[in-house]
């Protein structure tokens, strides 16, 4: 994992790496805000080196680089693998383990 990804995710329980006109990405912040989930989001369009953090997605093989979901320090991956994570009803276990929901 490129260093500048890992020290953003590390010690986080959920990090999503998005765009701010990223639809998918807004429907994956939606579902874990429904969950009340503890969440940090990072809006690669927003920030002073957003630019090299998408870079960094990209090379790590996440093409397109957003939406990008990290569980526990562990990459989930894009809106597809967590919504299948949902419709399997492996999610909410998942983000308990991480320490996100203290449902």
């Amino acid at each position: 994992m490129a260093d500048k990804v890992s020290k953003m995710v590390k010690e986080k329980p959920v990090v999503i790496f998005s765009k701010s006109t990223c639809c998918m990405t807004h429907t994956i912040k939606t579902l874990f805000s429904d969950f009340g989930a503890s969440v940090t989001v990072y809006e690669l369009d927003e920030m002073p080196k957003g630019k090299e953090v998408e870079q960094d997605l990209a090379r790590m093989g996440y093409n397109p680089p957003v939406p990008v979901v990290f569980i526990g320090g562990d990459v989930v991956g894009g809106a597809n693998e967590v919504m299948s994570l949902h419709i399997n009803r492996s999610l909410v276990p998942l983000l308990k383990r991480a320490g996100a929901l203290w449902v």
